[in-house]
């Protein structure tokens, strides 16, 4: 049996891990377009050059499986084409190529390790008194803004979004107010509409939809809410989002030889992370062996429990959360909800590189 894996993130690299486990015959063939395993919730460490985001991709697959440096350019009946030329048979394929950044011209995408690595070289060259501009009010806006505020706190750090941390409760959206003002993080609840560049290469005037203006020597763009073409480009069918639409065991409507897992599939009910990848990675490797062995296929079950915010490396939020990922009313703060996000993002690093994961079910 002749297995492809597109994409080594959470997902896909917890999908070939746990393959190889229980389908021993199985040939597996990881395509990943870098030869590193990129921890994206760290990303805003890299950026601020605090900490590391990548690993050799060598050293989190396991023995027996072939990690192959390219990008794939279109998924066909049972059939690859890389972006050289290149091509591929599979009998399986897990399609795992995660969510990516489109920034508006002049501004610098931070969820995407190109986009980090481009964000750390401009950020080191800022001299003081120098204006950071981060766009996105969700976790990745307000875990960057916070981790350049606390390094650079010879910078001025400005984040703007429509909302800050809607997902939390109200309590606990006051409580990353509190955070980001004592980095002294400026708050501007507007929509950014154009990003003017000036002398700098990143620097310029940032526009909102009120009319108003600012001036930004760095621009960061921290929206992740894209998704490669990848899927539509082959011909499944894909959600207005371009998610590639999944059965209740994650596979393509399309085609049932094809499993979609991770932020690039539309699995109702999951929110775009690491904590929905990785159990689909899992569950969908899990599925195809009990194919494989003549079994019954289970539909995927999944439910959340948490959601975890850091703000610099010694403060964050943790928000409780019902399985449906609707926030509670308890959170918890300051350096125990610091830990805690570090050692959740050290878990899923191991879990993807193990294979060792467990997850609750989904809501009743």
């Amino acid at each position: 049996m002749k297995v492809v894996v597109v994409g080594a993130g959470y997902a896909g690299t917890i999908a070939a891990n746990r393959l190889v486990g229980q389908a021993r015959d199985a040939e597996i063939t990881v395509i990943n377009p870098r030869s590193d395993f990129v921890e994206r919730v760290r990303l805003h460490e890299r950026v601020a050059a605090t900490g590391a985001a990548s690993t050799p991709l060598t050293s989190m697959l396991r023995g027996g499986i072939t990690a192959q440096l390219g990008t794939v350019d279109k998924i066909g009946d049972g059939g690859i084409t890389l972006d050289d030329g290149g091509s591929d048979t599979f009998d399986y394929l897990f399609l795992a190529v995660g969510s990516t950044v489109v920034p508006l011209p002049g501004a610098v995408a931070v969820g995407t390790w190109e986009g980090a690595e481009l964000a750390c070289s401009a950020l080191a060259a800022l001299t003081d008194g120098s204006t950071v501009t981060v766009v996105g009010g969700g976790s990745t806006g307000v875990e960057t803004a916070s981790e350049i505020a606390e390094a650079r706190p010879d910078l001025r750090v400005r984040l703007v979004g429509a909302s800050i941390a809607t997902t939390l409760s109200p309590r606990a959206r006051q409580r990353v107010r509190v955070g980001l003002e004592r980095l002294r993080v400026e708050v501007v609840e507007e929509v950014v509409v154009e990003v003017c560049t000036g002398p700098g290469r990143f620097g310029g005037v940032v526009r909102l939809r009120s009319g108003a203006e600012f001036a930004s020597d760095l621009t960061l763009w921290a929206i992740v809410a894209d998704v490669p073409d990848l899927a539509a480009r082959s011909g499944l069918e894909v959600n207005p989002e371009g998610r590639a639409v999944v059965d209740e065991y994650l596979r393509s409507v399309n085609d049932p030889r094809v499993f979609v897992i991770g932020d690039c599939a539309a699995v109702p009910g999951a929110r775009p992370s690491c904590e929905a990848a990785i159990p689909q990675g899992a569950h969908a490797a899990d599925t195809l062996a009990r194919i494989v062995n003549g079994l019954e296929a289970q539909p995927f079950s999944m439910g959340y429990a948490a959601q975890f915010l850091s703000l610099g490396r010694s403060d964050g939020v943790v928000q409780p959360t019902r399985r449906d990922d609707t926030a509670r009313r308890l959170y918890i703060a300051g350096r125990t909800a610091a830990v805690a996000k570090e050692r959740m993002s050290r878990y899923a690093k191991y879990s993807s590189r193990t294979a060792n994961y467990a997850w609750l079910s989904g809501p009743k």
